[in-house]
C-alpha cells in the first residue's frame, strides 16, 4: 500500500488526511473511522436498499453532487442492482450490504447516504412510510416537535407504530416501518392523503405542497419520500453541512428535550452509542401495513 494511503476496516483510503469539514478539521480518515463505528447501526435500515449519495470529494466548501449509479474507480464493496426507470429503460443503482461498503463512502467523499424506501429484492413494495417535517426558516423547533407528536398520535390511532429521527438539518422524520404488503401507489396515496388532511384541518401550521413561497410560518409535511425512486437520509448518516451533523434516531421521550434537529455531530454520536443502554427505536421491526382499517381510522 502506498505510504500516503491508509486502511480502515479493510478499505484503502487515498489522501486520508484530506479535510472534508474545514471548520472542524475533520478528515477523510476520521469520517471513515466514524462510519466504521456506526455501520452496524446503519445497515439494518440501509442494507441492500438502493442509494443516492451526496459526494463532496474535496469537502463541503467545494463542489458537491448526487450520485446513484456505479462509476469507475469506486470501492469494491459498492454493489449494484438493475432497476427499471420511469422512461422504461434500465440502470444499475448502487447499494451496500457490508460494513466495508459503508466505510467506502468516505473514500469517495460521499458525505450523505440516502436510501430508497424499498429493498433491492422487492423494489415494488416499500418497507417504510416516511414523513419529513420540513419547517420554514421562521418556525421554531418546538413547533416541529409538536407537529411530530401530532403526526405520531394520528398514526397510532390508525394502528401504525412510528419512530422519530432528527435529520441533522431543521426537521424531523416520522417513520413507520411496513411489512412489504403495500405497493408504492398504496403507500403514496395514503401518505398524500394524511399530509393533506393535516394541511386542511390546520392551514396556519401545515402545508402539504413543496411551494417555498407559501411555506412561511408553516411546516411542509413532505409525503413525497413515499414515491418509487425517492430517497430519504439514512439513520446515522452525516450531513454535508457545517459542523458534520448526523441524522439521529431518537426516542419519543428524548425528542421532547432536544432544542435543535442538528443536536449531534459525528463525535457526539460515537459517544452516544458507547453510552447507550437501550435502543432508541425499540420494536422497529414490528409487522404492520396500510389496510382498510388504517385508512378508515385516518379518515375519521
Amino acid at each position: 500500500m502506498n505510504k500516503e494511503n491508509a486502511e480502515i476496516g479493510g478499505v484503502v483510503l487515498t489522501s486520508p488526511d484530506k479535510i472534508l469539514y474545514p471548520e472542524l478539521g475533520l478528515t477523510k480518515r476520521e469520517l471513515a473511522e466514524y462510519l466504521q463505528v456506526v455501520a452496524r447501526y446503519m445497515l439494518p435500515f440501509a442494507t441492500r436498499h438502493p442509494l443516492s449519495l451526496v459526494r463532496c470529494p474535496d469537502g463541503i466548501s467545494d463542489k458537491c453532487f448526487y450520485q446513484k449509479h456505479l462509476t469507475a474507480r469506486m470501492p469494491d464493496d459498492f454493489k449494484t442492482v438493475t432497476i427499471r426507470e420511469k422512461d422504461g429503460g434500465k440502470a444499475d443503482y448502487l447499494y451496500v450490504d457490508t460494513v466495508a461498503g459503508v466505510i467506502g463512502a468516505a473514500q469517495i467523499g460521499a458525505l450523505e447516504l440516502h436510501v430508497w424506501g424499498a429493498p433491492a429484492d422487492d423494489l415494488e413494495h416499500p418497507d417504510r412510510l416516511v414523513f419529513d417535517l420540513d419547517p420554514a426558516d421562521d418556525v421554531p423547533f418546538a413547533d416541529v416537535k409538536a407537529a411530530a407528536g401530532d403526526l405520531r398520535a394520528v398514526l397510532d390511532a390508525a394502528g401504525l407504530k412510528s419512530f422519530a429521527m432528527i435529520t441533522g438539518g431543521k426537521g424531523i422524520h416520522v417513520i413507520a416501518p411496513l411489512d412489504g404488503k403495500n405497493d408504492w401507489d398504496e403507500v403514496k396515496t395514503f401518505a398524500a392523503g394524511l399530509a393533506r388532511s393535516f394541511a386542511e384541518r390546520d392551514p396556519e401550521r401545515f402545508i402539504a405542497s413543496a411551494s417555498k413561497a407559501k411555506r412561511k410560518g408553516r411546516i411542509f409535511i413532505d409525503w413525497l419520500r413515499n414515491e418509487r425512486g425517492a430517497t430519504a437520509i439514512a439513520p446515522y448518516s452525516p450531513r454535508a453541512r457545517k459542523g458534520a451533523p448526523v441524522a439521529t434516531p431518537i426516542g419519543w421521550s428524548e425528542l421532547s428535550r432536544l432544542k435543535t434537529a442538528d443536536a449531534f455531530d459525528t463525535v457526539a454520536i460515537v459517544k452516544r452509542l458507547k453510552k447507550a443502554k437501550s435502543d432508541p427505536w425499540p420494536g422497529y421491526r414490528t409487522r404492520q401495513h396500510i389496510g382498510e382499517a388504517t385508512i378508515k381510522a385516518i379518515a375519521s
